[in-house]
């Protein structure tokens, strides 16, 4: 090998040590100690116990493995996904996405409301901090909620104008401003689509509804106010 090819080889291996060593020494260095952590995407959820949640020891360095503290937050609840960057000299950029929260379920008398996702799991969420725009359900029965979350995905506009939910038996109830929508326990995308469809069309044609029936096969049935002395 010619001097220039060692000179080289050494200088590959240098950069490899580098890149291998570099993290391991600089990690000790109090110039990379964590002093800042920004967070992004935390609308409910209290932020400091999305940072207690990370664990970070005094010492922590900008240089650690960021995978378990993905981890950490994976398992605080209400947590859907997360990512950590890093922000020299002494930061990290906590990225996160939040479980979908779909009511708001009544606790305790005096309690203040609870916040739950589709499957009526409570979440770790403080209403008080922001206020969600959700509907309140009755219960977390997990078919009234389930409900409500199928509508949140197939409809977001009807969702939200949903103000109040309940179950009965095998009908879920759906409260908006003045007007009623009925529908089964076990509703398909396609019935939540079709009732919209005739609310659209009824709205359109100016002809006022009271509630509409999504129960029965392949129909929805409308009904009116009545008129006064009928």
């Amino acid at each position: 090998m010619t001097a220039r090819g060692w000179r080289v080889a050494v200088g590959l291996v240098a950069v490899l040590a580098a890149w291998v060593l570099g993290p391991r020494l600089l990690r000790h260095v109090g110039f990379f100690r964590v002093r800042e952590v920004t967070l992004v995407g935390v609308r409910y959820l209290v932020p400091d116990t999305v940072i207690n949640a990370l664990r970070l020891g005094p010492s922590a360095s900008v240089f650690d493995d960021l995978d378990p503290l993905v981890e950490r937050l994976l398992d605080l609840p209400g947590i859907a996904e997360a990512r950590i960057v890093r922000r020299f000299p002494g930061a990290l950029k906590v990225m996160v996405r939040e479980e979908e929260a779909v009511a708001l379920v009544p606790g305790v008398p005096g309690a203040p409301l609870t916040v739950v996702d589709g499957a009526g799991r409570s979440m770790p969420f403080d209403p008080s901090r922001r206020a969600p725009d959700l509907p309140v359900a009755a219960s977390a029965d997990t078919d009234l909620v389930s409900v409500l979350a199928l509508v949140q995905s197939v409809d977001p506009a009807l969702f939200a104008s949903i103000s109040t939910a309940r179950a009965d038996r095998n009908t879920v109830t759906l409260q908006l401003s003045g007007r009623r929508l009925l529908v089964r326990r076990d509703v398909s995308p396609e019935v939540i689509r079709a009732v919209q469809s005739v609310a659209h069309d009824l709205t359109a044609r100016g002809q006022p509804f009271v509630e509409l029936d999504g129960r029965f096969a392949r129909q929805v049935v409308v009904r009116r106010a009545r008129r006064a002395g009928t």
